[in-house]
């Protein structure tokens, strides 16, 4: 499912499903929301305004196992198309090592542990200092 993410910038505010107003912020909750109850492991949340056009929000989480990882990618990506009527990209998600999820404002990463301790793709965007060691 490679759908187009059409939804407003932050400051244009619209309603998804439901009537439930669409920011950046929202989503962002509901995503780590998702996240907690699938399980995934060390949440990090990047905000990316003011350094980035890709998002306002980046957020990287591991899976236990390469199904766990599409499994929580799968059901994040149902539950902000019900929730918001959002489309979201979504990559990598044949192989379930590393799953790309792009909502327009929030981009996800979920990976299997050693992927991501490979990649180590949150000390590219935190501050120094502040990525875990």
């Amino acid at each position: 499912m490679t759908n187009q993410a059409a939804q407003p910038a932050e400051n244009s505010p619209a309603n998804g499903v439901g009537g439930i107003e669409v920011t950046s912020a929202a989503i962002l909750s509901r995503i780590l929301t998702s996240l907690d109850d699938d399980k995934a492991e060390d949440v990090v949340q990047i905000d990316l305004r003011g350094i980035s056009s890709i998002g306002d929000y980046m957020v990287i989480a591991s899976g236990r196992s390469s199904r766990q990882v599409v499994s929580i990618a799968e059901k994040l990506v149902d539950r902000l198309k019900e929730t918001f009527g959002i489309y979201s990209k979504i990559e990598g998600k044949e192989g379930g090592d590393w799953v790309l999820i792009d909502t327009g404002d929030v981009i996800v990463h979920v990976f299997r542990p050693e992927v991501r301790e490979f990649y180590q793709l949150e000390k590219m965007w935190l501050p120094a200092g502040s990525a875990k060691a």
